[in-house]
């Protein structure tokens, strides 16, 4: 039997009125085996004459058993406290409270989170990942949760999604193509590595697409994370962006139609990047013999060419999409003679092109204007990629 004295003046003289008559809690006690917790109430001085103890209202609903006619122990009844006399915070806003064991849903409420709620006008979604990054490992763990109200073209959307670690936009990562959803849930990893030098100078990006029936991606928007904010977050952390469009220069077309390409050199690997994203406006022939668009990236040097590159080719489409990455060699020392000629051409069937248009970025020697800034742009970020659009012009020059 286990004593719990109370605080008060008179317990110590129970002790040992129980110590010297230990034959009378033995007498009394029942001849099954159960743990008896022997409460020892002080008594009041006011209390009335012939009353040796006051039961406390927090134990008046309990049952009592006669030990003695002086002794009173609380019979054992279920093992688990009743939730009246479990300990709780006052004045906290985290709910009432509930029992033991029981989980209490207000705990898990955010009433300050309406991401889910509020929608600009004019969204083009919205898009919910995780990013973190391990110091030691070198690695960046991204995780796409989900998105709500993608816009696609069509009343039935299925979306997919790209993820490029810029200024690297030849390799990606994609996630499965969810179907007939405008608001797909992905839950889905992916790892980046990432030295720890060049993680705040890296951009994530997510292109979110729609593919129709004949598998051709459809971008609907796009998010841009930097790294460097994960360095001012501990740990994991969920962040959700809206949508933008992929290019934000609003300009009028062109009369022969406009081309958008990015440039970066390192001058650490003497590599000269080209990233040819996007056209729109082309003024395509009639002849239906004429099927496909494609980009002819020529680098040329003391007006001599050096190496040609091609784009896939777009089906019938004027405003193709390409999003394709070329490199070139390229010494410091030749910058200021060398130069890049991007030609948008209409394929045949056969080996028969007819060009739409094209654009020449390089140095002074070459170019002036928009052309001449891109360039100079260029060389003033390096590993940096530089974007831009550029209108096309048409000439009989080979």
């Amino acid at each position: 039997m286990m004593l719990l004295p109370s605080p008060g003046s008179c317990w110590l003289f129970l002790l040992q009125h129980l110590a010297l008559n230990p034959s009378r809690l033995s007498a009394q006690r029942p001849h099954h085996s159960f743990t008896c917790y022997l409460h020892v109430i002080s008594l009041p001085l006011d209390r009335p004459p012939g009353m040796l103890f006051v039961v406390p209202p927090s134990l008046q609903s309990q049952d009592w058993m006669a030990l003695s006619s002086r002794v009173w122990a609380q019979v054992p009844q279920d093992p688990r406290p009743a939730p009246e006399l479990l300990p709780h915070a006052t004045g906290s806003n985290l709910g009432d409270a509930c029992v033991v064991g029981t989980i209490n849903p207000e705990l898990y409420k955010f009433p300050g989170d309406k991401s889910e709620t509020n929608f600009p006008e004019g969204c083009l979604g919205r898009l919910w990942f995780s990013v973190e990054y391990q110091q030691e490992a070198e690695r960046l763990l991204v995780g796409l949760i989900k998105a709500q109200r993608l816009q696609a073209p069509s009343e039935s959307c299925s979306p997919l999604v790209k993820l490029h670690l810029l200024p690297d936009e030849r390799r990606f990562l994609q996630s499965k193509t969810r179907r007939r959803t405008s608001s797909p849930q992905f839950d889905e990893h992916f790892i980046f590595q990432v030295s720890s030098k060049s993680v705040t100078q890296r951009v994530l990006r997510f292109l979110v697409y729609h593919v129709d029936r004949q598998r051709k991606h459809q971008l609907l928007g796009q998010v841009l994370f930097p790294l460097k904010e994960i360095l001012e977050r501990d740990g994991q952390c969920i962040i959700w962006r809206d949508l933008e469009a992929e290019s934000l220069e609003v300009q009028p077309p062109s009369e022969f139609g406009d081309l958008q390409f990015c440039l970066s050199y390192n001058d650490c690997l003497n590599r000269l990047t080209v990233v040819v994203l996007q056209a729109k406006g082309l003024r395509l022939q009639e002849d239906a013999s004429f099927v496909s668009v494609f980009v002819k990236v020529s680098l040329i040097n003391h007006n001599k060419f050096v190496k040609c590159k091609k784009t896939s080719a777009v089906l019938g489409s004027a405003d193709p999409v390409y999003n394709e990455t070329f490199s070139f060699r390229a010494d410091p020392t030749e910058l200021d003679t060398a130069s890049l000629r991007l030609t948008v051409l209409q394929s045949a069937e056969g080996d028969k092109s007819h060009e739409l248009g094209r654009v020449m970025v390089g140095p002074y020697m070459y170019t002036r204007g928009k052309e001449l800034e891109h360039w100079n742009e260029m060389l003033s970020k390096p590993k940096e990629l530089v974007r831009r659009w550029h209108a096309l012009c048409h000439t009989t020059e080979p």
